[in-house]
């Protein structure tokens, strides 16, 4: 959490979604939520979702393209996550700023 938040504030995102991410509650905005929702069905349900959540992605304005892209996002993801956590990974002195708890 702490690099990701360190990241977003490099590319200038909005605290307000970083914050909303971090903290479980709602984007400012329909889409992004869209992306949202979709990633963590995809997540939860290990790749199987609804032909109504693909629909509400792909109404959101949001190609094929862009759902596969959340699946290779999430293999990355996975991978560095377990190397993380069974290599015990401390933060980087440089995210420390950023360290976050849920």
């Amino acid at each position: 959490m702490p690099a990701h938040t360190a990241i977003a504030k490099a590319m200038k995102v909005d605290d307000a979604i970083s914050n909303a991410l971090r903290d479980k509650t709602e984007l400012p905005s329909e889409k992004p939520e869209v992306l949202r929702n979709t990633t963590l069905a995809l997540t939860k349900n290990r790749g199987n979702i609804s032909k109504s959540e693909i629909q509400e992605f792909y109404d959101a304005g949001y190609p094929q393209r862009q759902l596969l892209d959340i699946v290779l996002g999430l293999s990355q993801k996975v991978i560095s996550n377990y190397t993380n956590h069974i290599a015990e990974t401390p933060i980087d002195k440089g995210f420390e700023p950023f360290k976050w708890n849920a």
